[in-house]
């Protein structure tokens, strides 16, 4: 929980900088903070109500995209490292260009801002799937645990 807590506050501080130097994109970069924060303490919050020992074990039945998500340390590493790449890019786009990429002739941290936008996109979807799925599964867990409670008191 540490982990997620820490890099969670990390990206906000360096979204709340974004959010100075780009004002016209300030809400952009709130929408991007709420729905970072609310998916995974949801997605937290779900698992642990389910028991599970950690967050990043879940159910190998459910949706695809988090099965390999999490199954694949690979692509989570990917998808995280070029989500705080993409706006690492967007910091440093501020204040220059990058040096040149002679055969494309743009600046390296413009480049590297389009290579890892796709992957902000992606991590962006993910994270609205986070918050789908642990919805639905609360929402489960609830309806069980209400029907669990009306047999006990049809029984008394």
């Amino acid at each position: 929980m540490l982990d997620m807590l820490t890099d969670r506050c990390a990206t906000m501080c360096l979204l709340v900088n974004l959010s100075l130097l780009y004002p016209q994109y300030v809400f952009l970069f709130q929408l991007s903070m709420i729905l970072d924060i609310s998916s995974h303490w949801l997605h937290l919050h779900s698992a642990a109500m389910k028991g599970s020992k950690s967050h990043k074990k879940i159910d190998l039945s459910g949706n695809p995209i988090l099965r390999v998500y999490y199954t694949n340390m690979k692509v989570l590493f990917l998808m995280c490292a070029g989500n705080e790449f993409f706006y690492a890019m967007i910091y440093l786009l501020n204040f220059m260009e990058g040096p040149l990429v002679p055969l494309l002739d743009i600046g390296l941290f413009r480049l590297l801002f389009w290579v890892s936008a796709p992957i902000a996109a992606v991590k962006t979807a993910i994270n609205v799937i986070h918050l789908v799925t642990a919805s639905r599964n609360v929402a489960a867990i609830d309806q069980a645990e209400r029907e669990l409670g009306e047999d006990s008191c049809k029984r008394d």
